[in-house]
């Protein structure tokens, strides 16, 4: 083979191989400019099937950020709006004109995030003037609840039943700082005591109280205390009940007792060591005091009570200046939320109203005028309708009424059904035996 031969070979290689990478080079640039893509777009678009929405490739296992959920609903937020498909605003969420919300996710975010933070801002500005209560004798713990703070003179309110049997209290703030107290008032009726420190931490402020009449069923509540002697824990629930009357822990000679009425029925969890502790509502305010529970075995199966603060509010002057409270009295038994059965007994033709079973004798119901059932006649019973123009439905309407409205002393009007006809009694409250 000649050397010109296999010098021409080499060449032709060299120029194919600048050709190719050329063409490469310029293939390359054509499509990646988008040159490619405006030039072949016609041809493509007559073959391709139309679709409602562009297809959607999505990541598995792999959830959407918090802001990836925001950066993608706000612009369906802002869109204009027909007439005919109004946006109304209901709370956080935002519906159309048939209440379907329009930005769910978005909404869900805020909620979630906005009761988050309520609940650590209530725990930060609230445990502080939470204090765990040691009930000691002879220096022995004979059991432990929970108490706060309600003013900067040292007073702490909790439960009668967490101090009643105690002969020395030993208070223990959160931040550590351990103090005796001493009981300045007490009401076993309600189960309150009001007991005080000679010092305070410096980040222990009284306590809001606010209005457990304004409370609604459903109304999420906060409960903090010391179940169990585990030292500032917060639990979370809801209101499942209102208007619940609780009997006293004190007996009464002949047997009964009387009853707080208005308490609240919670689902936050609450066990022994909570008694005594606040309850509050999202906005931190005391709506009442966590008392007790009902279990077969002794700690929380999902019903609590708490006495209602507004009841305790009208309390704590009296407490704190005279060490007890007076109730006003009225001096007669009833029965109420009777059934069909004792209302045909009664001579009713109804099962709302308090039924008068018995008169205390020189008591001012007597005085006023009140009858009361009989064996001999159980339709001579006066049945009470009415207070001062107030409905009375149940017995807990009644003395609701006189525990928040009314004093020793002050005069009354009782509506009464007496043979099937209203009649107004007179009634001037006494104070309670």
């Amino acid at each position: 083979m000649s050397q010109n031969s296999t010098s021409s070979r080499i060449v032709s290689f060299i120029l194919g191989s600048l050709l190719f990478l050329i063409i490469g080079i310029f293939v390359g640039a054509f499509f990646l400019t988008g040159i490619g893509d405006q030039i072949l777009d016609p041809f493509l678009a007559s073959d391709s099937t139309e679709t409602d929405s562009p297809a959607e490739i999505q990541v598995l296992n792999e959830a959407p950020t918090v802001e990836a959920i925001i950066e993608e609903a706000v612009p369906i937020a802002t869109e204009t709006v027909d007439v005919e498909e109004e946006v109304q605003v209901s709370g956080d969420v935002e519906t159309d004109s048939a209440g379907t919300p329009i930005i769910p996710a978005l909404n869900s975010v805020r909620s979630n995030e906005q009761l988050q933070d309520t609940l650590i801002d209530i725990y930060k500005n609230t445990n502080p003037s939470v204090v765990h209560i040691f009930a000691l004798v002879q220096n022995a713990a004979l059991g432990s609840g929970t108490g706060f703070v309600i003013d900067n003179e040292g007073h702490i309110l909790t439960n009668n039943h967490v101090i009643q049997s105690a002969e020395r209290l030993e208070i223990k703030f959160p931040n550590g700082f351990r103090t005796n107290a001493v009981v300045v008032g007490t009401d076993q009726d309600a189960d309150v005591a009001i007991i005080r420190v000679d010092e305070l931490p410096e980040d222990a402020r009284p306590l809001p109280l606010g209005n457990s009449t304004d409370l609604s069923v459903g109304e999420f509540v906060v409960a903090i205390g010391n179940p169990f002697g585990q030292d500032s824990s917060m639990s979370l629930g809801i209101v499942s009940a209102l208007g619940r009357g609780l009997p006293s822990d004190r007996l009464l000679p002949g047997g009964g007792s009387y009853q707080l009425p208005d308490a609240i029925q919670i689902d936050a969890p609450i066990n022994p060591g909570n008694s005594g502790g606040p309850l509050l509502n999202l906005n931190g305010e005391v709506v009442g005091i966590n008392a007790r529970i009902f279990s077969e075995t002794g700690q929380n199966s999902g019903v609590g009570f708490s006495i209602p603060i507004d009841i305790v509010e009208r309390m704590i002057p009296s407490l704190i200046e005279d060490g007890s409270f007076v109730y006003p009295f009225v001096g007669v038994s009833v029965q109420s939320d009777f059934g069909l059965a004792a209302a045909e007994q009664f001579g009713l033709d109804r099962t709302t109203g308090a039924y008068v079973t018995s008169v205390v004798p020189g008591g001012p119901a007597e005085e006023a005028g009140f009858r009361s059932f009989s064996a001999e006649d159980p339709t001579s019973g006066d049945l009470i309708i009415a207070i001062n123009g107030e409905d009375v439905k149940t017995f807990e309407d009644m003395i609701s009424y006189l525990y928040l409205y009314t004093s020793p002393g002050d005069t009354i009007t009782v509506t009464v059904l007496r043979d099937g006809e209203p009649l107004d009694l007179s009634l001037t409250l006494a104070e309670r035996p």
